[in-house]
């Protein structure tokens, strides 16, 4: 059922590894439009690293840093993208964003921009919904790291404004693809968060905590921000309630890797 589910919700590329198992990258339908644009979403599949890392892609989370550096060569690797061409930044559930001009890391902030070619814009995810976005006009990109918090403080709004203040971006061009993240089906918070979201983005169970969804309020956002209906993507996985492909860190907790998402444009 997971392998059917795969093929119907986004295009999966399963690249035999000999002595290892497949490595998993998911890809957008809208981006595959634009042969010059790279993109790809990590999962689970493919890694050398100890169970329960897998393919995990982060320094950050108590796995071997030398396994780590395989994992990202190994991704990396199938999309052709060099490590020394990557822009990472060291999220931290806020609406901080920066202009990303040259590859490296960027402290404190939780979405990137960026339109140089040979700059791949990265982002880590365990459940927080990562989100890409590709300006074909201008050749702008950028990506976002959206938990309930960076999506209270309309991070993903913030990001397309900036692009339009930093390269003119028209917000009517853009593309997005919103990635897999904690879906309504399991995203459980408590009434405190609850209060800060509007009704429309909670369903309520009886004797169940209120479920949030984070996906609908980042398209709502996009929409308000000046997209297109046809021009946003939404993942339909939920990281919570598929652990044959994802990470989560509501279920695994401390236990838990990171996937990585990376978006670029060819230098070719």
């Amino acid at each position: 059922m997971e392998e059917t589910k795969v093929e119907q919700t986004t295009i999966a590329s399963r690249l035999a590894d000999p002595g290892q198992s497949a490595i998993t990258i998911l890809h957008s339908k809208l981006f595959e439009e634009f042969p010059r644009l790279r993109f790809g979403f990590s999962t689970k599949k493919g890694g050398v690293s100890r169970i329960p890392y897998g393919l995990n892609m982060s320094y950050m989370v108590g796995d071997d840093p030398h396994h780590v550096d395989l994992n990202r060569q190994r991704f990396f690797g199938k999309l052709e993208i060099p490590l020394d061409c990557l822009a990472i930044p060291k999220q931290f559930h806020g609406d901080f964003i920066k202009v990303a001009n040259t590859p490296g890391v960027y402290d404190l902030c939780d979405a990137l921009i960026a339109n140089q070619r040979g700059v791949y814009l990265c982002i880590t995810a365990a459940d927080c919904l990562p989100i890409f976005l590709y300006d074909p006009s201008l050749n702008a990109i950028a990506t976002v790291h959206a938990g309930w918090r960076g999506t209270k403080l309309k991070i993903l709004e913030k990001t397309v404004r900036k692009m339009t203040k930093e390269f003119g971006t028209n917000p009517a061009d853009l593309v997005a693809f919103i990635g897999p993240g904690a879906g309504v089906c399991c995203y459980e918070v408590g009434e405190d968060v609850a209060r800060e979201f509007d009704h429309r983005y909670l369903t309520r169970y009886a004797a169940k905590k209120p479920h949030l969804n984070l996906k609908l309020f980042s398209k709502i956002q996009l929409l308000d921000a000046g997209l297109r209906d046809r021009n946003i993507e939404t993942s339909e996985y939920c990281t919570i309630c598929t652990p044959g492909l994802f990470y989560s860190f509501r279920r695994e907790r401390l236990n838990s890797g990171r996937m990585m998402g990376v978006i670029g444009m060819d230098i070719k």
